[in-house]
């Protein structure tokens, strides 16, 4: 089985965004790290090959600190890595991102792919279900369990009050949830195998894009503003002996200082 995982290197979950006077995120001297929940799916992938066999190979469009993520994937136990690393690929929307990884898995032999359903940083869960429209291949979402079998992969979701089961035909694309396992931290023994595998890294031009066909030139959306949240004010933890009494400070709280009521 030819397996390929979709990987995104995002900022540390703990990282203190800051912008600069266009607006543009400051990533100087900020942690990198896999995405967590892609993280989920190359933890799936290893425990498949673990199982009954597969060659792994995980691709990222990403800088060159991008490379960091991947090694840690290698070093889990994925076998090959492609990184989409040109200029041109850079400052894209999931369309055209998704356009430029499509490109690279078609390069590749796949009988399934997997990739977390969001990342953390912009949070829109879509680069990877764009990824199974444009190959035009049976996709699951949000997945906490799967199950490989005859040609086909079995996957339970989660929805309201009940669970999901949805049985697709391989090649097939699954994106997974947090709960479908619990990922491994790599071995010594692991971090010294990923130094020695494969990190191909391939232009705009290898795939046969020209450069105003990826990246932020093909994008379908733009992005207009970005802003920091303002801090949150510090709660107010109401103590009383009745809750008549919590209620009632709760009302003159909601009508003297929020002035909500």
């Amino acid at each position: 089985m030819n397996i390929v995982v979709l990987m995104k290197q995002t900022f540390d979950t703990e990282a203190i965004i800051a912008l600069d006077g266009k607006g543009e995120i400051i990533d100087t001297g900020i942690k990198k790290i896999m995405n967590p929940y892609d993280e989920y799916a190359v933890e799936e992938a290893v425990r498949i090959k673990e199982a009954q066999g597969a060659e792994i190979t995980v691709v990222s469009l990403g800088s060159d600190t991008a490379v960091d993520a991947l090694r840690q994937a290698l070093a889990m136990g994925c076998d090959k890595a492609v990184l989409l690393n040109d200029a041109a690929f850079q400052a894209g929307d999931e369309y055209s991102s998704a356009k430029a990884v499509t490109a690279a898995i078609q390069q590749l032999e796949y009988d399934l792919i997997l990739a977390g359903w969001v990342s953390i940083d912009d949070g829109s869960g879509q680069t990877a279900v764009r990824v199974g429209e444009i190959l035009n291949i049976p996709q699951v979402t949000m997945v906490t369990k799967l199950f490989l079998a005859n040609g086909t992969a079995t996957g339970e979701r989660e929805i309201e009050g009940a669970v999901m089961t949805v049985e697709v035909p391989l090649p097939a694309l699954i994106t997974v949830q947090k709960g479908i396992n619990e990922p491994r931290y790599p071995s010594m023994k692991g971090i010294m195998a990923a130094k020695k595998k494969e990190i191909k890294k391939v232009s705009a031009a290898d795939l046969g894009f020209a450069a105003d066909a990826v990246g932020k030139a093909a994008a379908k959306s733009v992005v207009k503003a970005r802003f920091v949240s303002p801090k949150r004010n510090s709660c107010k933890l109401i103590q009383a002996a009745t809750s008549a009494e919590a209620a009632g400070q709760l009302v003159n709280l909601l009508h003297e200082e929020a002035k909500v009521i």
